[in-house]
């Protein structure tokens, strides 16, 4: 091998391992920033992370809205099992009791889930896709419609 041959193989290694060091660091990141989509079924079966940054949907229970200045608790259901939803803040002018919406947070140790984001949308037909998905697999939205208990 000659000089110029070991000095491009040099180069060569080098940057590949740079490249693969890059590559490596962009994919811990994407993974420590995403958050994965649970259903409150999910969470009483333990499949969601605690203190881990997740989003939780379902159904607002009718009747469990519970307002005391900004501290909102609320049971959110997938119509199988149902999970409390403490929040602090506005609610958005859109969220209503039946109605689908999707949560942004972390489940503590009792299973509560602390929502440090809350979405609703303005169409009253709209349900959240993850939300849609759910429910159909479990039978109950079908051909666009919700068949709910």
């Amino acid at each position: 091998m000659t000089p110029k041959q070991k000095k491009r193989l040099i180069l060569v290694s080098a940057l590949s391992l740079i490249v693969a060091l890059a590559i490596s660091l962009i994919v811990y990141a994407l993974r420590q920033n995403m958050n994965l989509f649970y259903t409150p079924t999910q969470i009483i079966h333990h499949e969601a992370p605690q203190h881990h940054t997740i989003r939780l949907g379902g159904m607002v229970k009718k009747g469990s809205v519970v307002k005391k200045d900004l501290d909102v608790r609320f049971d959110l259901s997938d119509l199988q099992n149902t999970v409390s939803v403490k929040y602090h803040g506005i609610l958005p002018d859109l969220f209503r009791e039946g109605q689908g919406i999707v949560t942004q947070g972390q489940v503590n140790q009792s299973g509560t889930f602390v929502a440090s984001q809350v979405l609703a949308k303005h169409d009253a037909t709209y349900m959240p896709p993850e939300v849609k998905a759910a429910l159909e697999k479990q039978g109950l939205y079908k051909h666009g419609k919700y068949h709910g208990r």
